[in-house]
């Protein structure tokens, strides 16, 4: 992924996460893993988690701790109604600034 890819992704990442855990609760590493089938390989797992851990703290997402086979218990986050109001400013934001640049876009409206 090039540099500027990278750093639009900074800004949008949260957002991102919060869509996929409106969809359903997840841990930490099936986000991941669900970003990568989206096609957002160079994300780092690390990357996720200090989002997941920033996000829990401004209470946008509910954590369950649920026992795990392999070692300790799993936090497992979902959207919350805090998160769900966050992700739809999230959206309204994203539709106003797509609209922009399809119109600076050469072809745009």
């Amino acid at each position: 992924m090039g540099k500027q890819m990278t750093e639009m992704l900074k800004g949008i990442l949260e957002g991102i996460v919060l869509a996929l855990l409106s969809l359903r609760p997840a841990y930490g590493y099936e986000i991941t893993a669900r970003l990568k089938e989206l096609g957002f390989s160079d994300i780092a797992e690390g990357t996720v988690y200090a989002l997941l851990v920033r996000v829990e703290q401004r209470g946008l997402v509910d954590v369950e701790k649920v026992p795990s086979e392999k070692g300790p218990p799993r936090k497992v986050y979902s959207l919350n109604t805090q998160g769900q109001e966050y992700l739809e400013e999230f959206w309204k934001t994203w539709g106003f600034l797509a609209a922009r640049l399809q119109q600076l876009h050469p072809g745009g409206q």
